[in-house]
């Protein structure tokens, strides 16, 4: 079969998109998500988003699935490439409200490139121990600090810790390697699950390294720039407390690639 399917990234975390409004959602299986995904026999993507309708009041739904096939709850890179795609099809204006399987959301696409979007809110961070900690951003993510984040071997490190014990019930985990910088940035590195490897960006990540710098810290700034090995993040926030966060926002550079047809059975 013959589908129309567009490319987008932000910060290097790159995205297959299909439209597939008009009741088209439940086509999609981990198979075809995995050939299209394929960087050598298909588009090459970290994941793949589908644009479905949206359900009253909500301008669209989001479907997130991550190179192996597996769906997601949430890609916050992914959901501001979707809201930017969405935009692109003339679905909708600058401003959005939209919904994926962890919440619903709203996005704004802003003169200068950058797409920012609403995350959930966020209300456990747990502390594991050596400057790590563990919390729900929309998927689980582990965070860990250190000194020198280009030192590490984050492909080998992340898929050790990615199946830990300790993460068994979850499935689990991304895991995100942060350092604290002197102006009070975060440099990130991040193994993602699903995609079973390093990325440029995770944006789930971003969020879940910034306000893990906030509880080890003490109370950091409640703006983040991230810097990711993709370009930059930033990251907003309300503490309620050391444990409660609430209207986070993800903001970051999002792109069209390219587009073309692709016969998704071969």
């Amino acid at each position: 079969m013959q589908t129309r399917f567009w490319k987008y990234e932000g910060a290097g975390n790159d995205f297959v998109m299909l439209d597939m409004r008009g009741g088209l959602g439940g086509n999609l299986d981990g198979d075809v998500v995995r050939r299209l995904c394929d960087r050598r026999r298909g588009v090459g993507g970290d994941g793949l988003l589908a644009l479905l309708d949206g359900d009253e009041g909500y301008d669209f739904r989001m479907r997130y699935f991550n190179a192996d096939g597996s769906e997601a709850a949430m890609c916050g890179n992914g959901a501001r490439c979707i809201a930017l795609f969405a935009r692109d099809l003339g679905a909708v204006g600058h401003s959005m409200r939209f919904v994926g399987a962890d919440s619903e959301h709203r996005a704004e696409i802003l003169s200068d490139g950058e797409v920012r979007v609403s995350m959930r809110d966020v209300e456990v961070c747990t502390p594991l121990g050596n400057a790590s900690f563990m919390l729900d951003t929309g998927v689980p993510h582990y965070v860990e600090f250190t000194d020198d984040v280009d030192a590490l071997d984050v492909f080998h490190l992340g898929r050790l810790l990615r199946d830990d014990k300790r993460f068994a019930t979850l499935g689990g985990v991304n895991v995100n390697f942060a350092q604290v910088l002197p102006d009070g940035s975060l440099k990130l590195r991040t193994y993602e699950r699903g995609v079973e490897d390093e990325t440029l960006a995770c944006g789930t990540g971003a969020v879940a390294a910034t306000i893990a710098a906030h509880v080890w810290k003490g109370g950091l700034r409640t703006s983040v720039l991230v810097h990711v090995r993709g370009g930059e993040l930033r990251v907003q926030f309300e503490a309620v407390n050391n444990h409660s966060f609430r209207n986070i926002v993800l903001s970051g550079p999002a792109r069209r690639v390219f587009e073309g047809v692709i016969n998704i059975q071969a």
